[in-house]
């Protein structure tokens, strides 16, 4: 992270130059010009954008990519629809507070609800390991189900593949999902605009602390579930409360929070400023990250999302989140800036700030 208060010596002048020589570059498009594909790619950082906007997006650019949203939007006989697709490979299977199931339906209907969408249905691809125990198989149909009724939608297609030993790690699953786009707000991620709010439904970071800590990598015990449920409740209640406010939404997943408003910035060329004190983090999950030197910032969530509206309309949609179940800790935590557009500072409680960009490499473990 890059100090911008000048303590170090640096000029006023010099310090603008160097601003607008960050602006510059990340006004740019990413270029995908690695030999080979890492873990990084899968990351949700910088090695993800420029493999999208290297090689992805020049190759499929249409109308409902260009947004580069959590979900596509489109219409079918005048009908405003939205579509998303999801793979999961977390491990291990099941962890507290969800497994891999559970997380295959809320990952996909939260990314259609982030996107205005009113999620009705999806399709699930399993991918099987040779040898995987059907007891195991059979929990996890179990999940889903349980998940898609919990959360209003049904599964009415799939695929099932069965690979050889060790080519698998047990399971994975492929999701599609189609939504109903809601007429209460028009959302697009370039709509941000200087003086708009940024707002977390509640404390972050739970997730991906918790399939680190279930790995039993680091030795650490602390008592941290996942967050995994829909977020459609939490968005369908700010669209009636807010929506015309509402600019934005994002599914902090891979990458977390810092990842979401380091691509809104840029997508709607505006600067961001985030106060670190006001960002909601538990104990257990602040204390876990210290250990491990780990910001939650960068730590996925999967049941949380990152809402940009403008200033009007900020008091009201914290009130309204804080009204529904897991959202008591939901929070303005920054403001749109106009410049240097493309760039997220964090305020630290001490009066400094620091560059918050995305991820480079993969320090984090695969949580989705």
């Amino acid at each position: 992270m890059t100090p911008l208060n000048g303590d170090a010596g640096g000029s006023p002048d010099r310090e603008e130059r160097i601003l607008g020589i960050i602006e510059k570059t990340r006004s740019k498009p990413g270029k995908f010009k690695d030999t080979q594909i890492t873990m990084s790619h899968g990351a949700g950082g910088k090695a993800t954008q420029s493999l999208i906007e290297g090689l992805l997006l020049p190759a499929f650019l249409n109308e409902g990519l260009a947004q580069l949203g959590d979900a596509g939007a489109f219409q079918a006989n005048g009908t405003g629809l939205a579509m998303t697709s999801d793979s999961f490979v977390v491990s291990p299977l099941r962890f507290p507070g969800g497994s891999i199931g559970e997380l295959a339906v809320n990952g996909t209907v939260n990314d259609l609800a982030v996107s205005g969408a009113k999620p009705l249905a999806l399709t699930l691809g399993l991918i099987l390991e040779e040898g995987l125990d059907t007891a195991i198989l059979r929990q996890e149909v179990e999940a889903i189900a349980a998940a898609a009724e919990a959360a209003g939608v049904q599964i009415i297609g799939g695929d099932t593949k069965v690979v050889e030993r060790g080519l698998a790690d047990s399971m994975y699953m492929c999701t599609a999902g189609v939504g109903l786009r809601d007429p209460r707000a028009e959302l697009s991620t370039t709509s941000l605009q200087p003086g708009d709010h940024v707002l977390v439904s509640g404390s972050i970071g739970e997730h991906g602390t918790t399939i680190m800590l279930a790995r039993g990598e680091f030795e650490l015990e602390a008592s941290i579930e996942s967050d995994t449920c829909s977020l459609w409740p939490v968005a369908d209640a700010l669209l009636e409360e807010v929506g015309p406010g509402i600019r934005c939404m994002r599914d902090a997943t891979r990458g977390g929070v810092a990842s979401a408003v380091n691509e809104l910035a840029r997508a709607s060329k505006v600067a961001m400023t985030i106060r670190e004190k006001d960002v909601p983090v538990e104990p257990a999950v602040a204390g876990a990250s210290d250990i491990l030197g780990i910001d939650p910032m960068y730590v996925a969530n999967e049941g949380k999302l990152v809402a940009f509206v403008a200033p009007e309309v900020a008091d009201r949609a914290v009130e309204v989140m804080r009204s529904l179940p897991g959202c008591e800790r939901a929070a303005d935590i920054g403001d749109v800036k106009g410049s240097p557009a493309g760039m997220v500072l964090m305020e630290t409680p001490f009066g400094s700030s620091r560059t918050m960009d995305l991820l480079v490499g993969d320090p984090l473990p695969r949580i989705c």
